[in-house]
């Protein structure tokens, strides 16, 4: 299936590196505290499921300018993608179908 599109090389760069961003993005908020700013925390028990987070210290300034320019990239990336002119090639479901590929196209290049 993903043979079946000639997705050109800039498309294909700018998908995985949206897709190394992302991830990149998503192992730094799991490292970092749950607030952007101190907060003593909270206990929310008498709601139909009762939440709870422990208190917890801020961002240092370093991880929030690599959080802003990490969701920056991303932002671009993504715009680079979704409106990449290839896409007025396609029509119909064979463009979402070629979008679906796009996605797991770094899968299929790994695995040849």
């Amino acid at each position: 299936m993903a043979g079946a599109f000639d997705f050109p090389s800039d498309l294909l760069d700018a998908r995985e590196e949206l897709h190394q961003v992302a991830g990149d993005l998503t192992v730094l908020l799991k490292g970092l505290p749950w607030s952007v700013e101190p907060h003593p925390g909270f206990s929310d028990t008498d709601i139909w499921r009762p939440r709870q987070r422990p208190a917890t210290d801020d961002w240092s300034e370093e991880d929030q300018a690599e959080v802003q320019r990490l969701r920056d990239r991303q932002r671009e990336l993504t715009l680079n993608v979704v409106t990449h002119p290839f896409w007025a090639t396609l029509e119909g479901p064979d463009c979402v179908t070629a979008r679906m590929v796009l996605k797991h196209a770094h899968d299929v290049a790994s695995a040849a």
